[in-house]
C-alpha cells in the first residue's frame, strides 16, 4: 500500500490522538474525510471499524476492519486494529492471533508489546507473559515498568526468587535513591520483601527489611513484617516487644494480640492460662477503652476464671447497651460449658434486675432502666441462637413492650419467626422495624429480603424502589446494574420455590454476568498498578481474581441454577408437578386443563403490564426488558450444558466444596458419563465420607452400573472395580440394602465417652431415598419407617431434626406418595409451632 501524501499523512496521526483521547465522532470524520480521496487505504479503514466499534456499531466495525486488513494485509495497525476489536468483544484467543500476527510485521512495536502482554496476564499466560516482558526489558532497559512487570511475571509463575533477582539487578543501576521516603520507591522495595519471603528466606527478608527502612512510607507494613518475621525465626522475646509496639498503634487489631501470644510461647495448660489472663488484665489498665483485650480471655479462659471475666464483661456491655454483644461472643458457643455459663449468668441478672434493679440481688448498685432492655434482647437471640423459639419470642416480646420504638427489637423478632418458620409473621415484623425509621436504607433492604422468602414479590419489588432515584425510567433494573447480588438471588430463588424457572434462571444469571464484569474490570489495572506502582494491592487483586467464584454469591447462584436445568432436562415437556402427585389420569387431566386456562390469563394480564410498563420506561428514555419471563432461558436444547458452564468454575475454583462436585455428580449421571461420576463421587467421598447425600448418590451411581452392566467398555468397568471398594468398602453391587443398613447404624463420629452420639436426620432421609431406589415396590414401606425413627426419639434426633430437615422429609414421603404425608405433618407442626408450612 502506497503512504499517503503529506497533508492526509498529518490527519491520519491525528486520528490517532483522536482515539487515545477517546474523541471518536471526530476520528470518525476525520477518516471518512482521508477515504474520500484514497477509499482503499486499508489502515484508514480499520481505524474507521475501530471508531465505529467505540459507538456501538458493531457489524460496522468488524465490515471496515477486515475490509481494511484486505487491503493492507501487511500492516502491524490494522492488525493491530482486529485485536482490539476482538478485545472488547473478550474473544481473547484471536485478539492474542493479531497480536501475535502484528508483532511478526512489526517486530519492536512497544505500543503492541504492551497489549499482547496485557492480554497474556488477563488470561493467566504466565509464560508467555514473563517472555513478552522479557523482549520489553530488552528493548527499554531504562523503563522501570518493564523491570517491575517481569519480576511480577516470575511471581505469579511460581520463581519468587528470579523476582527477586530482577528487582535487585534493577535497584543496583538507580542513581538517584530519593533521601526522604518517595511512595513509588517504598512500593517497589516493599514489593521486593514481600518476594524475599516468599522463597523463604525469613532472616534475608529481615535483613532487607532493615535495610530499606528509611526509605519505606508505610512505617505501619514495616513494623508488621518485622514482627511477623521475629516470631517465624523464633527470636520471641524480640517478637514479643515488636508485638506490644503494634499494640501501642492500634489495641483494638486481633492479630496482634494473637502474635503477642504465640511470641510469649504460652500453651493451654492451667499454668499457662493463669499468665495470660494475667497479660490480657495488664493490657486492659494499658489501654482501657480496648474492646479486643476485654473480649480475648473469654476465649483462652476455662471454668471458674471463663464465669467471672464472662459476668463482669456481660455486665459492662449490658450496663452500656452494646446491641452487638451476642454477635461478638457467640462464637464462644462452640464450647457448650461456655455457653451455658453464658445462660446462666444472663438468666440470673433478669430475675436480679426485676427484683432489685441491678445485676445482683445485694441492692447496692442500681442499673439505669436500659439494663433491662438489653438483657432481654441478649436473652432472645441467644434462645434464638439454640432455635428454642417459644422462649426467644417471650423475651423478645417484652422486651418490645418495654421500648417498642427500638428498630433492632423489631428487626430481632422477625429473625426469631423466620428461624421458627412463619416467614409471613418476620416479614410482618421487620416491615413494622422499617416504618418505624423510613430513613434507614439498611432496613428497607432487610425487609425486602423478608418479603421475598415469604414470595411476595410485589411487595418486595415496591419498597426496594424506594431508595431509588426519581428519574429512573425502571428502577428495579437499576438495582441489576449496580450489581445488588442480594436482590438478584433472593428472587430467583423465591422465583425457584414458585416453579418460575425461565424467572429463576433470569435472576441467576445475572449474578454470573457480575462475576464475568469483576473479572474484565481487572483488565485496566494490569497497565494502571505498573504506571502507580501499586504493586502489593495488584498482587492481591491478582490472587482474589483467581479465586472469584469461590465467592458464596457465585456457588449459591451456580447451585440454584444447576438445580433449574437439571430440573429441565428431568422434566423437558413440563412433566407432573408435584401437587400432581397421587391424582388418577383424569384427575390429572382436569388439573391440567385449569392450569392452562391460569397460564393463558397470567399471559394475558402479565403482556398487558409489560406493554404498560414498556411505554414508562421508553417515555422516560430507559430500556425495555425484551424477556421478563426469562423464556429464552427455558428454550435452551442442552439444558446440562448450561448446567456445566456454572459448575466448570467451581471446580477450578471451590474445589474443597463437597457440593461443587455432589452438583457434579447431578449433571454426568445423567449425561451418561459413569467415570466423571465415578470421580466426583471419589472427591466428594474425600472431603466427607459421611455426608448424607453422597450415600444416596452412591446408590444411584451402583444401580447405574447395575443397568448398564452389558453396555459398559471394559476399560470404564475396570477403573469402577478399581475404585469400587474405598466407596463401597466389601459391600458388592448386590448387597446395596446392607450397604444402606450399615450408613443408618454408622453414628457421626461413634460413641463419646460410652455414650452413643446423635442421631442425624439427613443420614434418615438419604437412607430413605436409597431403600426405595433400590426396590421401589417392595421398600415403600421401609422407607416410612425410617423417616418416622426422627418422632420416636427426641433426645437423639432433637439436635438435627431443624426445620429444613424436616420439610425436606416430608418432601421425601410426597415423593414415596406416601399415606404419612399428614401424620408426618402433624408431628412437624408440634415441633415447630410457628412454622406455617405445617399448618393444617
Amino acid at each position: 500500500m502506497k503512504e499517503l501524501p503529506q497533508k492526509e499523512g498529518n490527519l491520519f496521526k491525528q486520528l490517532l490522538k483522536c482515539y487515545e483521547n477517546k474523541q471518536y465522532k471526530k476520528g470518525l470524520k476525520g477518516a471518512e474525510q482521508i477515504l474520500k480521496k484514497f477509499p482503499e487505504h486499508g489502515e484508514t479503514l480499520a481505524l474507521k471499524g475501530l471508531f465505529y466499534n467505540h459507538l456501538d456499531k458493531k457489524e460496522e466495525a468488524y465490515d471496515f476492519v477486515k475490509k481494511g486488513l484486505r487491503h493492507d494485509l501487511k500492516s502491524h495497525i490494522c492488525w493491530h486494529v482486529f485485536g482490539l476489536l476482538y478485545r472488547s468483544d473478550k474473544n481473547y484467543e484471536e485478539a492474542l492471533k493479531c497480536y501475535s500476527q502484528a508483532l511478526k510485521i512489526d517486530k519492536e512495536n512497544l505500543q503492541i508489546m504492551r497489549d499482547y502482554s496485557l492480554l497474556q496476564i488477563h488470561t493467566r499466560n504466565y509464560d508467555a507473559f514473563a517472555e513478552t516482558r522479557l523482549q520489553l526489558l530488552e528493548m527499554r532497559p531504562q523503563n522501570r515498568q518493564f523491570w517491575i512487570g517481569l519480576a511480577i511475571a516470575y511471581h505469579m509463575m511460581g520463581k519468587p526468587d528470579l523476582g527477586v533477582k530482577i528487582l535487585s539487578v534493577y535497584e543496583e543501576t538507580l542513581k538517584d535513591i530519593p533521601s526522604k521516603p518517595d511512595y513509588e520507591h517504598s512500593e517497589m522495595v516493599l514489593y521486593h520483601n514481600s518476594l524475599i519471603e516468599e522463597t523463604g528466606d525469613i532472616q534475608g527478608a529481615l535483613d532487607h527489611l532493615d535495610s530499606i527502612e528509611q526509605h519505606v512510607c508505610d512505617m505501619k507494613a514495616v513494623r508488621e513484617r518485622r514482627a511477623h518475621y521475629l516470631l517465624a525465626l523464633d527470636r520471641k522475646e524480640e517478637a514479643e516487644a515488636s508485638y506490644r509496639t503494634l499494640l501501642s498503634h492500634n489495641p483494638d487489631n486481633f492479630a496482634y494480640f494473637s502474635g503477642l501470644h504465640k511470641s510469649m510461647g504460652l500453651g493451654d495448660s492451667t499454668e499457662d492460662q493463669a499468665k495470660l489472663l494475667d497479660v490480657f488484665k495488664n493490657l486492659q489498665e494499658t489501654y482501657p477503652r480496648s474492646n479486643a483485650a476485654k473480649r480475648l480471655p473469654l476465649r483462652y479462659a476455662t471454668g471458674e476464671a471463663f464465669v467471672k471475666i464472662a459476668d463482669e464483661y456481660l455486665r459492662n456491655m449490658l450496663r452500656k447497651g452494646v446491641p452487638s454483644l451476642f454477635v461478638n461472643i457467640k462464637t464462644l458457643y462452640a464450647d457448650k460449658e461456655k455457653e451455658q455459663a453464658i445462660e446462666n449468668l444472663a438468666l440470673g441478672y433478669l430475675a436480679a434486675l426485676d427484683k432489685s434493679k441491678g445485676f445482683d440481688n445485694s441492692g447496692a448498685t442500681v442499673e439505669p432502666p436500659t439494663a433491662v432492655l438489653w438483657t432481654l434482647y441478649f436473652l432472645a437471640q441467644h434462645f434464638d441462637y439454640q432455635r428454642k423459639t417459644g422462649q426467644a419470642l417471650e423475651y423478645i416480646n417484652r422486651a418490645i413492650q418495654h421500648t417498642p420504638t427500638l428498630v433492632e427489637l423489631h428487626m430481632t423478632k422477625g429473625r426469631i419467626l423466620k428461624h421458627g418458620g412463619d416467614l409471613v409473621g418476620a416479614k410482618d415484623a421487620v416491615n413494622e422495624a422499617r416504618e418505624l425509621d423510613l430513613q434507614d436504607r439498611f432496613i428497607n433492604s432487610k425487609c425486602t429480603k423478608y418479603m421475598l422468602r415469604a414470595d411476595n414479590m410485589a411487595e418486595a419489588e415496591k419498597t426496594v424502589v424506594l431508595f431509588a432515584r426519581a428519574d429512573l425510567a425502571d428502577p428495579l433494573n437499576d438495582l441489576v446494574e449496580m450489581q445488588g447480588m442480594w436482590f438478584s438471588l433472593e428472587c430467583g430463588e423465591s422465583h425457584l420455590r414458585q416453579g418460575q424457572i425461565g424467572k429463576a434462571l433470569k435472576r441467576f444469571h445475572q449474578v454470573e454476568k457480575h462475576f464475568n464484569d469483576f473479572t474484565e474490570d481487572q483488565f485496566d489495572f494490569h497497565m494502571y498498578c505498573l504506571r502507580k506502582m501499586t504493586l502489593r494491592a495488584y498482587i492481591s487483586l491478582l490472587k482474589l481474581e483467581d479465586q472469584l467464584r469461590s465467592h458464596p454469591y457465585f456457588v449459591r447462584a451456580a447451585q440454584n441454577a444447576v438445580q433449574c436445568y437439571v430440573s429441565m432436562f428431568d422434566k423437558p415437556d413440563g412433566a407432573d408437578s408435584a401437587e400432581m402427585e397421587g391424582m388418577t389420569e383424569a384427575e390429572k387431566k382436569k388439573f391440567r386443563n385449569k392450569q392452562r386456562k391460569a397460564e393463558l390469563k397470567a399471559q394475558k394480564e402479565a403482556e398487558e403490564k409489560k406493554a404498560l410498563v414498556a411505554q414508562e420506561i421508553t417515555k422516560k428514555g430507559g430500556k425495555v426488558d425484551e424477556d421478563p419471563e426469562g423464556l429464552k432461558y427455558l428454550k435452551t436444547e442442552d439444558p446440562l450444558g448450561e448446567a456445566l458452564k456454572f459448575l466448570k468454575p467451581l471446580q477450578e475454583l471451590a474445589a474443597d466444596r463437597i457440593e461443587t462436585h455432589l452438583m457434579g455428580f447431578e449433571v454426568y449421571i445423567r449425561k451418561n458419563k459413569l467415570l466423571l461420576a465415578l470421580k466426583a463421587l471419589l472427591k466428594s467421598h474425600k472431603l466427607d465420607a459421611d455426608n448424607a447425600t453422597l450415600h444416596e448418590q452412591l446408590v444411584r451411581f451402583a444401580l447405574a452400573v447395575q443397568k448398564q452392566q452389558e453396555s459398559i467398555k471394559p476399560a470404564v468397568k475396570s477403573v469402577i472395580d478399581q475404585h469400587w471398594s474405598s466407596l463401597y468398602g466389601s459391600f458388592k453391587q448386590s448387597d446395596l440394602a446392607g450397604f444402606t443398613a450399615a450408613f443408618l447404624n454408622k453414628q457421626n463420629k461413634g460413641a463419646v465417652n460410652g455414650k452413643e452420639e446423635e442421631g442425624s436426620v439427613p443420614r434418615l432421609i438419604s437412607a430413605a431415598i436409597a431403600v426405595s431406589l433400590i426396590d421401589p415396590a417392595k421398600n415403600k414401606a421401609k422407607a416410612e419407617e425410617i423417616l418416622f425413627l426422627m418422632a420416636q426419639d427426641d433426645s437423639k434426633y432433637a439436635k438435627t431434626r431443624s426445620l429444613e430437615n424436616c420439610l425436606l422429609a416430608r418432601k421425601t414421603l410426597k415423593s414415596l406418595r406416601s399415606d404419612r404425608v399428614q401424620e408426618f405433618t402433624a408431628k412437624a407442626a408440634v415441633w415447630f409451632p410457628k412454622a406455617t408450612a405445617f399448618q393444617s
